[in-house]
């Protein structure tokens, strides 16, 4: 009598894949993003666009090309799709978490006062902004309370030009009832340090709104390597 043939075993590589995950799952469970390297906190995220296979090196492969873990939610989608492994639905999986990101920032400066916020706003800041290979100009309305009437991006330009016209900045302002702004743009080059035309665009906006009752509070510049704010630097 012939027995029937035993099962093949389970595969090695999904054992070991299923171990490394559930490992790596139990660890962040136990201590947070504090417990994972950058590069493991973005195999979390893989783990589920790509279930199928082996994701460090996916993950390791997208920190190397970036920079950071911010860097590669930054990105976009089609230099996302230019590294090995990483197909449309995964870059897609990727933008959902940024965007979620950024309304969790958002959700940080909303009907609050903007001004006793500070670093909340930095942080806002720089997730909508500080990682985008354009440049953007956009402003932040406050009310009389200096609460977030409304962000608006009014210009997006080339990777180190946008064009802003200072007339149409009050305009909006004064269509919005909106008493403060203040003026934020990145620089995809990394670096925050003001340049002249920025600090001639600031004074021009903030000359022509004085009279009209609105106040420029700070022109926040932000970049990969950090922030620079205008005021601070005591360049308005």
């Amino acid at each position: 009598m012939h027995r029937k043939a035993d099962p093949s075993p389970p595969d090695a590589g999904e054992d070991h894949r299923r171990g490394h995950r559930q490992r790596l799952r139990e660890r962040f469970s136990r201590a947070g993003a504090a417990g994972v390297q950058e590069y493991e906190l973005l195999e979390l995220l893989l783990f589920r666009s790509i279930p199928q296979k082996d994701v460090k090196g996916i993950a390791k492969a997208l920190i190397a090309r970036f920079g950071s873990l911010a860097e590669v939610l930054g990105a976009p989608s089609a230099r996302l799709c230019e590294v090995d492994g990483v197909k449309e639905a995964v870059a897609t999986d990727l933008k959902i978490v940024e965007a979620a990101g950024r309304l969790l920032a958002k959700g940080a400066v909303a009907d609050r006062t903007i001004l006793a916020s500070w670093s909340a706003v930095i942080d806002y800041c720089r997730a909508a902004m500080a990682f985008s290979d354009v440049e953007q100009f956009r402003i932040l309305f406050l009310d009389k309370r200096n609460r977030l009437i409304a962000d608006e991006v009014q210009q997006t330009g080339t990777i180190d030009h946008t064009p802003v016209y200072p007339r149409q900045v009050l305009k909006r302002a004064l269509e919005l009832s909106s008493s403060a702004i203040i003026l934020v743009h990145n620089h995809p080059s990394g670096d925050p340090t003001p340049s002249q035309a920025d600090i001639k665009m600031t004074r021009e906006i903030a000359e022509i709104g004085k009279p009209l009752g609105v106040v420029v509070h700070d022109h926040i510049i932000v970049g990969r390597n950090g922030h620079a704010s205008l005021k601070g630097l005591r360049l308005i």
